[in-house]
């Protein structure tokens, strides 16, 4: 349930590069024996933008339906309702040559950096297959040049474009899928989990890489992972998302001091502190139970039967999704629900050492 502030913010907007619209996929499967058919809500009722040049980092558990909305939005799966609206034109559900100009513009940077790049190509043939296929280079002298332009963008020597996959790292592959990525020139990326199969060391590499590429190329990312001090470092933004839905929007630092959210705030109190004498364990909030199906969601708020402060209403009423602060958007019937200049945040869970009622309120930074 979304308030119309929302909907009308998102609507009015003309900064915004990629909005979702109430983006809604659900799959229709087959239950055991008996076949009675089922309903997955992957994706539920999810509104977000994405801002030109800006980066929005996409947080949740396993199962929270992070991948499928990435997927969605560059037209993988046909939404089932709802709209994506990118650059001022309703892109949902193109087909054929519509769909393939559409992805000039709108790539992926995939999680594995084995999987993703077939083992039988060299990189030249990679690199190079995206130029091919939308016809934009093909005489094989301008496909070399450019596929030696794009490595060195990426970090890589020219002289790789003649080997095959197996002979790099996982962070050289992870350089050659980006490499890719670019080389239609597109303006958005979705990059799902890109440092999760990677060595720490190696993580920090492709994550400046990414901000490089940003600043030079004016791109914007969707950026998925369950990595919270990385989500920080490289967004702008964060959307938190819970069993399909998106429970909580704000500037990142808003995030992290000020979460308007229960389950944000056990994602943060989960966070590992490098220091055994801080007490982290006895602070951490833990949460009930495992991530329910999204065949068959809680009624109401659907973190209701895993929230430490839950009340009947919770499980009674599905809570709007409306902004508690100055651009920080929240779903919860418990967090204060006015912008005002004396709020107070609702505190969640254990104390964490800290009183956030004396803190100062998050940034202005709105969600459109």
């Amino acid at each position: 349930m979304r308030s119309d502030p929302l909907v009308g913010s998102l609507e009015a907007s003309g900064q915004a590069l990629l909005q979702m619209q109430g983006l809604t996929v659900h799959f229709p499967v087959r239950s055991g024996m008996s076949g009675r058919k089922q309903v997955v809500q992957a994706v539920d009722d999810v509104w977000l933008d994405v801002r030109a040049g800006e980066t929005v980092g996409l947080v949740g558990e396993s199962g929270s339906g992070k991948t499928t909305l990435g997927y969605s939005v560059l037209g993988h799966y046909r939404p089932t309702a709802g709209r994506v609206i990118f650059d001022g034109e309703d892109v949902t559900g193109l087909e054929g040559k519509r769909l393939q100009r559409l992805r000039r513009n709108m790539q992926m940077v995939f999680q594995d950096p084995y999987g993703s790049l077939n083992p039988r190509m060299r990189v030249e043939e990679i690199v190079a297959e995206p130029l091919v296929c939308h016809g934009v280079a093909t005489d094989r002298g301008d496909v070399r040049r450019r596929v030696e332009e794009l490595l060195a963008m990426c970090g890589m020597p020219a002289e790789a474009a003649d080997r095959f996959p197996h002979a790099f790292s996982g962070g050289q592959r992870q350089r050659i899928g980006i490499a890719r990525a670019l080389a239609l020139g597109p303006r958005f990326l979705v990059a799902d989990e890109p440092t999760s199969a990677l060595d720490v060391s190696v993580q920090a590499q492709v994550v400046n890489l990414l901000q490089d590429l940003q600043r030079d190329l004016a791109l914007a990312y969707l950026f998925i992972s369950h990595d919270l001090s990385v989500v920080r470092h490289i967004s702008d933004r964060i959307a938190i998302m819970y069993l399909g839905q998106v429970v909580e929007v704000a500037a990142s630092d808003s995030i992290f001091d000020n979460p308007r959210h229960p389950y944000t705030e056990a994602l943060l109190s989960a966070i590992p502190v490098p220091d055994p004498r801080s007490g982290w364990h006895e602070q951490r909030i833990r949460l009930r139970g495992d991530l329910p199906s999204p065949i068959n969601p809680p009624p109401g708020c659907r973190f209701n039967t895993r929230c430490p402060i839950a009340e009947d209403i919770c499980s009674e009423r599905v809570p709007v999704f409306e902004q508690k602060a100055d651009g920080h958007w929240a779903a919860c019937h418990l967090s204060t629900s006015a912008v005002t200049s004396n709020h107070t945040p609702v505190e969640f869970g254990p104390a964490r050492g800290r009183n956030r009622s004396s803190e100062s309120p998050p940034p202005d930074n709105p969600t459109t």
